[in-house]
């Protein structure tokens, strides 16, 4: 069974990025993407009913124009060619990518300015992790754990690469898309690194090597 949301129970400001899309029919949100929205809001704790409604709206609407927007833009709508940047021919994931960053500004400014009109800026990380399954958190502390001397300066320069990663990284449909814009992030937090006069290469390299040291020590118990 689905749930259609009439565009006249809706913000007018979500109106105004549906209406990118069409002008006369409802836009259908799934039964699924309308759970998943609500399972998310509710780990926000809201007291206020209408508040709480209204979040719900905000987020299934945009987790659906996203996934109807990829549906209907596939990979086989951007031509073949090469990455600019490695001049590898473009993969099956790097064509989505390009169809799906396509998507109107709006649907985005949508979303970001309907939670921040009813959240905290603590609320709104909290449903923007929902929908990067708390890869900020995640990839932080592995930075942390590969580099315990992270100054205070890089270790904020870093989280704010990955906060951007995550936010734009809402837009996408699928974990495989929302890692590779995170892949982006990692690799300006790498580079930071190594502007520092580190080794991103040599630590990393270091890291894994203690925790196959670690691992064999255990095993030998």
């Amino acid at each position: 069974m689905r749930k259609i949301l009439r565009l006249s129970m809706l913000l007018s400001l979500l109106i105004t990025s549906v209406n990118v899309f069409s002008q006369t029919k409802d836009i259908v949100v799934p039964e699924d993407i309308l759970t998943k929205a609500k399972e998310w809001v509710s780990a926000l704790n809201l007291t206020d009913a209408g508040k709480r409604t209204s979040v719900e709206n905000i987020i299934a609407l945009h987790l659906t124009t996203v996934k109807d927007w990829h549906n209907d833009h596939p990979s086989s709508t951007v031509p073949d060619g090469i990455n600019p940047v490695t001049g590898n021919k473009l993969s099956d994931l790097d064509k989505q990518i390009i169809a799906d960053s396509a998507m109107p500004a709006t649907v985005h400014k949508a979303l970001m300015d309907g939670l921040n009109q009813y959240l905290s800026a603590d609320q709104v990380e909290t449903i923007l992790d929902k929908y990067t399954i708390g890869k900020v958190a995640f990839t932080m502390k592995g930075y942390k754990a590969i580099v315990p001397d992270l100054t205070a300066d890089e270790e904020a320069k870093i989280l704010a690469f990955l906060k951007q990663a995550r936010e734009q990284a809402v837009d996408y449909k699928n974990m495989k898309q929302i890692s590779a814009i995170f892949e982006i992030y990692k690799t300006k937090s790498e580079q930071l690194l190594n502007n520092n006069g580190r080794s991103w290469r040599a630590l990393y390299s270091a890291y894994t090597k203690k925790i196959k040291e670690e691992k064999a020590a255990k095993a030998k118990q």
